[in-house]
């Protein structure tokens, strides 16, 4: 039997029935992570790594979204990942979903090398220079980059894709540069680049990549996406990815 621990609460999905625990007090997933969930392609069977995955949120979404064959997702913070592991328990994704609690920056040690088919990340946004740190630990974890960086992140998910294996992640347009270069320097072509506005007047605030393992020097920038058509009206593409 699954229980709530003091201060926790369960979020509907809007996928199959799913839920997921979430505590206010420590990290409750965004909308990127849904936005990332849609724009990732998991293809039948495959194996799926999510990197830093919190309570996971992407994993479960990932699985109700998709064919893929098993999702996997890796939290190094104990508490955020036994909370990800009851929540698997909760919707009886056990056999589909698993949750490791580890390191990003030991993934291929945890994993092996060339491994899975995708790897999925929601990282921290903010490096040393950006921004004010969270004085509560599990909120500046998931926000800046304390425990690992975007380094980190794109050389261990180098280490444990297949050749031809994909990458999804969602960033911040201001370090787009920098992603880029990193993604190059472990042979991670990108291939797919989407600029994320919060309205179609205001700059973009998100951006999701798609980098492929060993792929040839072409990319696609597809056209931007909308959050809301109006002050608290999300446009009927993000509404999509919520509702369906």
């Amino acid at each position: 039997m699954i229980s709530l621990n003091d201060g926790e609460r369960l979020d509907d999905l809007n996928r199959k029935g799913y839920q997921i625990i979430q505590n206010k007090d420590k990290f409750c997933f965004g909308m990127d992570a849904v936005l990332l969930t849609g724009f990732a392609k998991v293809k039948k069977a495959e194996q799926v790594l999510d990197l830093g995955t919190g309570t996971g949120v992407i994993p479960i979404l990932l699985e109700a979204k998709t064919a893929g064959g098993h999702f996997t997702g890796l939290e190094i913070q104990v508490e955020s990942a036994q909370m990800a592991q009851r929540s698997v328990a909760w919707n009886h994704q056990e056999k589909k979903i698993s949750i490791v609690q580890g390191d990003i920056k030991e993934a291929s040690l945890i994993f092996g090398k060339a491994s899975f088919h995708v790897v999925t990340c929601n990282p921290p946004y903010m490096n040393d220079t950006h921004g004010l740190k969270n004085p509560n630990m599990p909120l500046a974890i998931a926000r800046h980059e304390v425990l690992c960086k975007l380094e980190d992140v794109v050389r261990e998910t180098a280490a444990v894709l297949k050749p031809g294996g994909r990458f999804y992640m969602v960033h911040r347009p201001r370090r787009l540069m920098e992603i880029l270069s990193t993604l190059a320097a472990y042979s991670l072509e990108p291939k797919r680049i989407r600029m994320v506005h919060p309205f179609l007047d205001r700059e973009a605030n998100m951006v999701l990549i798609e980098a492929v393992k060993g792929g040839g020097a072409l990319m696609k920038v597809e056209p931007p996406l909308i959050v809301f058509d109006s002050p608290n009206m999300y446009s009927r593409e993000v509404k999509d990815l919520y509702e369906k």
